[in-house]
C-alpha cells in the first residue's frame, strides 16, 4: 500500500505544476523551453555525481532507478525555471535575488519536511554548500538563456 501512496505522490509532484504552464503563455513557453530543459538535465547530471559522492541522497520510492529525483525534476524545478525566467529575465539581479529566496526556502525551509519523510537529506554536504550549488545552476540558467538570445539575435 505505501508503494500505491509513494507512486501517487510522485506522480502529482510531477503533473500539478505543468496546470501552471498555459498562464505562461506561449511565447515565454516557446522562449525558455531550452534553456529549462538544458538545466534540468544539468540537475540530473549533478544528482548522479552527487550520489555517487554521497553529498546527498534521494530516498528509493518505486525501484532504485525511480527516485524522488526524476519527479522532482521535471515537475517543480523545471516549471519554476520557466516561472524564475519569465518574472526576472533581463534583470540579473532580480533574477539571482529570486534564486536565492527560492533556494534558501528549500534548502533551510522545506528541507526539513523533506528529510522527516524520507524523501530527500544530505549526507557528505552542508546546507550552505547545497546552496552554492544551486546558485551555480542559476548561474548556468541564466547564462544559457543569455546566450541564446544573443545567437538569435545576431541570426535576425
Amino acid at each position: 500500500m505505501k508503494s500505491r501512496n509513494c507512486s501517487k505522490t510522485l506522480l502529482l509532484m510531477m503533473i500539478l505544476p505543468w496546470f501552471s504552464v498555459p498562464m505562461l503563455g506561449k511565447d515565454a513557453f516557446k522562449r525558455y523551453l531550452p534553456s529549462c530543459i538544458f538545466i534540468s538535465f544539468v540537475v540530473l547530471i549533478v544528482n548522479s555525481i552527487a550520489k555517487k559522492r554521497r553529498w546527498w541522497r534521494w530516498y528509493e520510492v518505486l525501484s532504485p532507478k525511480v527516485t524522488w529525483v526524476f519527479p522532482f525534476t521535471w515537475g517543480p524545478f523545471l516549471v519554476g525555471s520557466f516561472w524564475i525566467l519569465k518574472w526576472t529575465y533581463g534583470n540579473f539581479f532580480r533574477y539571482m535575488l529570486l534564486n536565492l529566496i527560492v533556494d534558501g526556502a528549500f534548502t533551510y525551509g522545506l528541507m526539513y519536511y523533506l528529510q522527516k519523510f524520507k524523501i530527500f537529506s544530505l549526507v557528505r554536504m552542508k546546507k550552505f554548500q547545497l546552496m552554492y550549488v544551486f546558485m551555480v545552476d542559476a548561474l548556468l540558467l541564466y547564462g544559457f538563456q543569455f546566450l541564446k538570445e544573443k545567437g538569435f539575435v545576431k541570426r535576425v
